[in-house]
């Protein structure tokens, strides 16, 4: 985010950014029960929120909720900080803003998981965040698996489980144009609206058929019975069959064009 950010009512434009020293003063003070030196560590520490809401951007969630998500990512970061670890606040606070965000869209997604998926889920996310941290590196599923003591399949389906969905409407690609949609990706080719159409017009065209004629239409197409054979089932000749069909198909035709 560049510039001025205005966000749950708060403009970052002139937030303070805080010294790594100024930091771990603070948190000893937050720590020690000053809400005043609290209230110092997140308005110094917004910049930070809002980088890492943009990794989730994009889904459909109203960036306020995930703002205010964050913030309670922060606050627990705050309050957890081990001070007697020499590492960067930063480097602590974002997978634990990371981690808020993911339980928030986790526990809230628009389709509901079983309880045990989900929290497969959760752990394969941590140990994802903490394999992260120690190799510089995005593991690969397999080795989520292997740490976790998991099958692929049970890593792979708890990972998609929890994944947000995406609308059938969602523009993937435009040359300036008419955007392509994932609809359009993975629609349906049987059943598009002009077959659907033409099955109600070849329907109506049946129903306006004597008796005679669908039942003759009935055994030959539905049936797959020869002429003969169906000049056999009803008492007629075969002939007969032969101009009655072929009658009953010119009417459906000139139905359905006319």
């Amino acid at each position: 985010m560049q510039g001025k950010v205005e966000i749950c009512g708060v403009s970052t434009g002139s937030l303070k950014t805080l010294k790594n020293e100024e930091m771990m003063e603070l948190l000893k003070k937050a720590q020690a029960g000053d809400i005043g030196a609290r209230q110092a560590l997140v308005e110094g520490n917004l910049r930070l929120v809002l980088s890492v809401i943009q990794r989730f951007l994009g889904r459909g969630e109203n960036p306020d909720d995930l703002f205010q998500v964050g913030c309670i990512g922060l606050l627990k970061a705050i309050k957890n900080f081990d001070l007697s670890q020499n590492v960067r606040f930063s480097t602590y606070g974002v997978p634990m803003i990371a981690g808020e965000i993911r339980r928030y869209l986790r526990d809230y997604s628009a389709i509901r998981v079983s309880r045990s998926v989900r929290d497969t889920a959760y752990r394969v996310l941590q140990c994802k965040e903490t394999m992260l941290s120690e190799t510089n590196r995005e593991p690969t599923l397999e080795e989520i698996a292997r740490e976790l003591d998991l099958t692929l399949e049970e890593v792979s389906g708890a990972m998609d489980a929890i994944s947000t969905p995406v609308s059938l409407y969602e523009p993937v690609y435009s040359d300036g144009g008419d955007p392509l949609t994932v609809m359009d990706q993975v629609c349906d080719t049987r059943n598009t609206d002009e077959q659907w159409i033409e099955r109600i017009a070849l329907r109506d065209a049946i129903a306006r058929l004597g008796e005679r004629e669908q039942r003759i239409l009935a055994l030959r197409f539905y049936d797959g019975k020869t002429q003969m054979e169906v000049a056999k089932s009803i008492g007629i000749s075969q002939a007969q069959v032969s101009r009655l069909e072929k009658n009953a198909l010119g009417a459906i035709r000139k139905h359905i064009s006319s």
